[in-house]
């Protein structure tokens, strides 16, 4: 009696930690406002397949929330105006803001291969060997 008990409790704190982990994607706040131990939601997690699951699509529901959110504030301050949020937009959705880097180097004279050294590469990358009379 006392295990189905337990069990019907911990079905209902499972189900209030994933709707806290929809609402913000992080456990250590998910645990705290579900008032649950993160040892005991890490154990839900190693032994229960379909809770291990279900707070994966949880976090994964909660993040794109926080990214849905993230954006609209984004554009808002967009449309104020705002030059780092504009610079921020440019630089991640259209190629010519994005950062570029710039790579220069000196390179010394090349020295010309034997023709044994030409002959192993041109087999390492099959290719024919003609043998110039």
């Amino acid at each position: 009696m006392k295990r189905e008990s337990t069990l019907k409790r911990n079905k209902v704190e499972q189900k209030v930690v994933l709707e806290q982990l929809r609402k913000i994607p992080i456990v250590q706040i998910a645990c705290e406002r579900s008032n649950i131990g993160r040892s005991t939601y890490y154990r839900w997690r190693r032994d229960d397949e379909k809770f291990k699951k279900a707070t994966d699509e949880a976090m994964q529901d909660g993040e794109e929330m926080i990214n849905d959110l993230s954006e609209s504030q984004l554009i808002t301050l967009i449309k104020e105006k705002n030059f780092p949020a504009i610079q921020l937009w440019l630089r991640q959705h259209h190629p010519k803001y994005r950062n570029k880097v710039e790579l220069t180097t000196k390179t010394a004279e090349e020295e010309a291969l034997t023709p044994q050294e030409e002959k192993m590469v041109r087999e390492a990358l099959g290719l024919t060997v003609t043998e110039h009379a």
